[in-house]
């Protein structure tokens, strides 16, 4: 059964004419349940990791002036969300789903979280609304707990992973490989260990063909036991951050082939959704739902 981490504290009140879509977050899995993709027992309620499946990957000082809210005024601004009690609860937890999802991908094939992909955060310091690195903290997790060797994360949100690729400069069990837009956010890039950068207007048949091509040969090379998937919808043309020009049918297919991959050579897959900006929420919750309906068609 296809288990997915999901908690009312993912939709976060912001103040009004924020441009971060949270309401997303409520909206998505009452879509899943609707249309029958998804029933009450696919989802499951994250708590709170320990402290210390956080400090494996975070700098204690930053997680320190995260949970007391003693961060200056620059470093909340580069964040882009107002620090609250909430706000790091709902962090933290995000975090913990995508570790106990993790677990059940190694017993399921695949496991999900409606939230994560906060991969703008690095070791000490927050960016771009991300505070805590989910993917790393689940990757750190793994690893420490012999429950993976060698992990590839995928991340194919629009906008580079510059936080992950920072966390796990010279590491040699996890391998960071980000397909992005050349000319978004990040402007200061950090160096993965495969950045695969796209300029602006890249449609669905040059985005798919880079993907085929490079994520096979990828596995086959680095040899993983474990893949994270970010599969953020930002790549669309209608996104308003994202600059490339892709369709729904063009990310779907993108999901489809990442996922058979995984399926077929049999490497369990952890997704977060990651980002996605477009002007109407039909259009991000619909590009989100069918990562889900991908999912549930390919290894169920």
């Amino acid at each position: 059964m296809l288990k997915i981490a999901y908690h009312p504290i993912y939709k976060h009140p912001l103040p009004e004419g924020h441009r971060f879509p949270m309401e997303k977050y409520e909206l998505l899995p009452k879509q899943l349940l609707h249309e029958g993709t998804c029933t009450e027992d696919n989802f499951f309620t994250p708590t709170f990791p320990s402290d210390k499946d956080i400090l494996a990957v975070h700098d204690s000082d930053y997680y320190k002036q995260l949970t007391s809210l003693s961060l200056d005024k620059k470093a909340i601004r580069k964040i882009g969300f107002p620090l609250s009690e909430e706000l790091i609860k709902r962090e933290v937890i995000i975090a913990d789903g995508t570790i106990k999802a993790s677990r059940d991908a190694l017993n399921h094939g695949i496991a999900m979280n409606i939230a994560g992909g906060t991969h703008h955060a690095y070791t000490d310091r927050g960016e771009a609304f991300c505070l805590l690195n989910d993917q790393a903290i689940g990757a750190s997790y793994l690893l420490r707990n012999g429950l993976a060797n060698k992990i590839l994360i995928v991340d194919l949100d629009v906008h580079q992973g510059n936080g992950t690729a920072e966390i796990f400069t010279n590491n040699n069990q996890v391998f960071t490989f980000s397909m992005h837009g050349a000319k978004n956010y990040p402007f200061k890039k950090e160096k993965s260990d495969l950045d695969i950068e796209l300029p602006n207007g890249t449609k669905d048949e040059a985005y798919l063909n880079q993907l085929k091509t490079i994520l096979p040969k990828l596995i086959k090379e680095q040899k993983p036991d474990f893949i994270y998937y970010l599969c953020g919808v930002d790549i669309l043309e209608t996104d308003k951050l994202g600059k490339l020009s892709c369709s729904i049918q063009g990310c779907k297919e993108r999901d489809r082939f990442v996922l058979q991959t995984c399926k077929d050579l049999e490497l369990p897959v952890m997704c977060s959704m990651g980002g996605g900006y477009s002007a109407e929420i039909k259009i991000i919750i619909d590009a989100h739902a069918n990562t889900f309906r991908v999912a549930q068609e390919i290894f169920f």
